[in-house]
């Protein structure tokens, strides 16, 4: 059965998750541009770097939930899994875009997430460099930053012609799931690369139709998850199901051009 969140809870998990992000906005920062930033590769095959700087975000938030939520499970990209015991998992991504930060460009981001049995809860996407925070969950659907506070709310239908789509990578995933995406993006207007989980945030704001990913894990998605039901939208994996485990992403603006893009992606089977 569906959990349900009290207006007091929610606040409190939302209070909980901004301290998250402000911590870890703090230690990205730090680093952000300096001359003498460094990173491994987590992978020998191909080049997946890590810097002192995820390490220092995912920490900082690691001790604010060992002080104010200390029964709650974590799943982190850098320092793994921590079990709990309240049914409640924060999902965190240090720094959602490593190869964008080594680069100095300012997309970047940190997610925050939440998730219980049925799926995401609330998810913060924090973009620290530019100052801009969407925030998603039940009755809370906002963007704070340079403009000051918005509602969020995404696009409303309008035909597949006419969409912007984006995604991270021009090779999305394997060569089948790369032809597909390329199907789908030339029946698009306009397709976009490169910016990590700042173009989900661009859905939940109204400004992009679609985002298509392969090959993600929970962290990459369940703040962005959150955010963007919150704001109206729909993600999905390629084959229309609950996709807060990552895999194959499908977000969408709205329920019509879901349906559209989900048509063409649900042709390729199952990995």
């Amino acid at each position: 059965m569906t959990r349900t969140y009290n207006s007091e809870t929610v606040a409190e998990l939302l209070a909980v998750a901004e301290a998250l992000a402000d911590a870890a906005r703090k230690a990205t920062l730090a680093h952000f541009r300096g001359a003498d930033l460094a990173a491994d590769s987590k992978e020998t095959d191909r080049f997946d770097p890590v810097t002192v700087a995820d390490r220092a975000s995912e920490d900082a938030m690691r001790a604010i939930l060992a002080e104010r939520r200390p029964d709650d499970a974590i799943l982190g990209e850098e320092r793994g899994t921590k079990a709990g015991t309240t049914g409640l998992t924060w999902v965190l991504d240090p720094i959602d875009g490593t190869r964008a930060y080594l680069s100095g460009t300012p997309t970047w981001g940190v997610l925050v997430g939440l998730t219980d049995a049925d799926g995401a809860v609330l998810g913060i996407i924090d973009q620290p460099y530019i100052g801009e925070r969407f925030i998603g969950a039940p009755g809370h659907a906002r963007v704070t930053g340079p403009q000051g506070t918005a509602p969020l709310r995404s696009r409303v239908a309008r035909p597949l012609a006419d969409a912007i789509i984006f995604t991270t990578f021009p090779e999305v995933g394997t060569p089948e799931e790369g032809a597909a995406f390329h199907r789908l993006s030339r029946r698009c207007r306009l397709t976009r690369y490169g910016m990590d989980c700042y173009a989900y945030g661009l859905i939940a704001a109204g400004q992009i139709d679609l985002v298509v990913e392969a090959g993600l894990q929970a962290y990459d998605v369940v703040a962005p998850i959150a955010v963007i039901e919150a704001a109206g939208g729909i993600v999905t994996d390629w084959q229309g199901r609950p996709a807060h485990n990552g895999g194959r992403i499908l977000a969408a603006a709205n329920a019509a051009i879901h349906a559209e893009a989900l048509a063409l992606l649900s042709q390729v089977p199952d990995a």
